[in-house]
């Protein structure tokens, strides 16, 4: 498990580290370096998953970890292997230096970021045990541009159900997948009513998957589909959420034998600091970085929000190289990101 490799490195180092793991095969790592606390502690959060790699061909194996003319390949290299390896080095050479340190260190690495981030949840249920904070440093791959806000996402399952006959006689059933055309119909007219973002532009949706029918001779009686909204700062999900709900409950008013279910599978809200804070200007300072950026994708940091403190997204790797085939990492950037994590703790714990 990749929680125990982690645990494993921080203890050899003479630092403080728990192994939290449940269900079986479910793991975070919590290590912390402790001071006297005359200054706010940094926080450095990045998650152990990946995603999987998929059916195409990779040309080298995908959890085989080969170096190669300078470069790692491998799943989860980029996403997030690399952030997570150039934190643990640079806390632990900064222990290892005797740095006289201000301020504590705590590193989180937590399980489920890519699915359900059950592991942030789990983090977050012993905040209350964190020292004062400074900021916290989420090293997602960025390519070290400094991030400070993302788009939030919502995840919704529709369920239309019928009722299954012998394909013979299909007017003696209700065809739940003909249902299903209905909702496509309607979401085909649907917005999101949101005002654009002036950096991270218009909430989008997309529908990503259908699934339903049992046979070719039977009329199905349940069919499920999957909507990924892509929401701004501020933006209520529950507002979202009635929208559908109104809508389906708008189709079984016009369509008695109409039957539609809606499943939230997945609500994290978008996330933005504010980038003339005074954390984000010194860690740009620390990084070498004069502009922050914003992205479209989404991470754990929303889970952090009530903890109070500022957030910032930066860490090695080409975000292009996120879930993609034969995904690598430069050995240089990972150079880079313990030479710039060192640099960030200098500047706010020295």
């Amino acid at each position: 498990m990749a929680a125990e490799v982690v645990a494993t490195y921080f203890r050899r180092h003479g630092i403080d580290c728990l192994l939290d793991q449940w269900d079986g095969n479910r793991g975070n790592v919590i290590a912390h370096v402790k001071t006297a606390g005359a200054r706010p502690a940094l926080l450095f959060v990045c998650h152990l998953d990946v995603v999987g790699p998929g059916e195409e061909d990779w040309r080298h194996a995908p959890f085989g970890a080969l170096e190669e003319d300078g470069r790692i390949y491998g799943r989860g290299t980029t996403d997030m292997k690399g952030g997570i390896a150039a934190v643990a080095v640079a806390i632990c050479e900064a222990v290892r230096s005797q740095t006289p340190l201000q301020g504590d260190i705590v590193f989180a690495a937590t399980a489920g970021e890519e699915t359900d981030s059950a592991g942030i949840a789990r983090f977050m249920q012993d905040r209350d045990e964190l020292p004062p904070l400074a900021g916290v440093v989420v090293p997602e791959p960025t390519d070290f541009a400094v991030v400070t806000a993302h788009r939030g996402l919502f995840w919704l399952k529709i369920t239309t159900r019928g009722k299954a006959v012998h394909s013979s006689m299909p007017d003696r059933g209700i065809n739940a997948i003909g249902s299903m055309k209905r909702v496509l119909d309607e979401l085909e007219r649907y917005q999101v009513h949101a005002e654009p973002h002036p950096l991270l532009g218009n909430c989008s949706m997309s529908i990503n998957t259908i699934a339903g029918g049992e046979a070719m001779n039977v009329v199905p009686d349940r069919c499920t589909l999957g909507v990924d909204i892509r929401t701004l700062p501020g933006q209520d999900h529950e507002a979202i959420r009635y929208d559908f709900e109104h809508m389906l409950a708008r189709l079984k008013t016009g369509v008695p034998q109409f039957d539609g279910e809606l499943f939230v599978e997945r609500s994290v809200h978008a996330i933005e600091t504010d980038p003339e804070c005074d954390f984000v200007r010194r860690f740009c300072s620390a990084v070498n970085v004069d502009l922050t950026n914003v992205v479209g994708f989404t991470t754990d940091a929303p889970h952090l929000l009530p903890l109070g403190a500022p957030i910032v997204i930066c860490g090695p790797g080409k975000p292009k190289m996120c879930h993609q085939v034969d995904e690598y990492i430069d050995v240089a950037d990972l150079r880079t990101g313990v030479e710039l994590f060192t640099g960030v703790i200098r500047q706010f714990l020295t």
